[in-house]
């Protein structure tokens, strides 16, 4: 299994602690699905699933229930948390609010685009069409994370990378529940990519309007 997500410095390390494989091996195991919604999860099964004592694995809990990945049910557990559409629209209005100040101060300064940014587009291409849905929604956080950083305000850019594991997670359920959004997602990419170029603040900040529109299929599907 791969990474579960443009981890952040502090965990790549070369040797990693139990306690970080145990959070890496059970968040992507929830991003891909193998862990479902509303599931209850066993220290003692997680344990010896991932090769360690209960220790690292309670200690990898209460990190992902700090990131929203799991909710601490007294006397029963962790349990997978279940994204509601409330909390889908949510994630989006507070990613338009942050990614839209980021492209309307890279345009007025006229930056263009930030670098390396079609490399994780035809990457993300290339997972797409493989169906690649976990691969494709990291890339995708990747994306949305360079352009805000690239605005260069750095509490705006901590407050989108806090987002990171709700951004990956809603991503792939999204991408799972509706695929053939694919060439839409990847086709305004590219249009705001051209707007950055072209520094122009209006089409770029549209596009990302219509990409963080919760369409209804979507909502009905979060809805149940």
């Amino acid at each position: 299994m791969s990474m579960p997500a443009d981890e952040p410095a502090g965990d790549a390390q070369d040797s990693p602690s139990a306690s970080t494989i145990a959070y890496r091996t059970i968040s992507e195991a929830i991003l891909v699905g193998t862990y479902a919604e509303g599931q209850f999860l066993d220290e003692s099964g997680l344990a010896r699933s991932v090769g360690t004592s209960r220790t690292p694995v309670r200690e990898a809990l209460r990190r992902l229930h700090a990131e929203r990945y799991v909710d601490l049910v007294p006397r029963r557990g962790a349990q997978v948390r279940v994204i509601t559409a409330t909390e889908m629209q949510e994630i989006y209005e507070t990613r338009l609010v942050i990614e839209s100040a980021a492209l309307t101060k890279i345009c007025r300064q006229r930056r263009g685009a930030p670098a390396g940014v079609e490399q994780t587009l035809a990457d993300m291409e290339e997972a797409g069409a493989a169906q690649d849905w976990f691969t494709f929604a990291r890339l995708d956080q990747r994306f949305h994370q360079s352009l805000v950083e690239h605005g260069a305000n750095r509490v705006l850019a901590d407050l989108y990378q806090a987002l990171r594991p709700r951004h990956i997670r809603l991503a792939v359920r999204t991408i799972t529940e509706g695929p053939h959004r694919r060439e839409t997602i990847e086709r305004e990419h590219r249009e705001i990519v051209a707007a950055l170029e072209a520094h122009d603040a209006a089409t770029a900040v549209q596009v990302l309007n219509q990409h963080l529109t919760a369409v209804p299929e979507l909502m009905r599907a979060f809805s149940h």
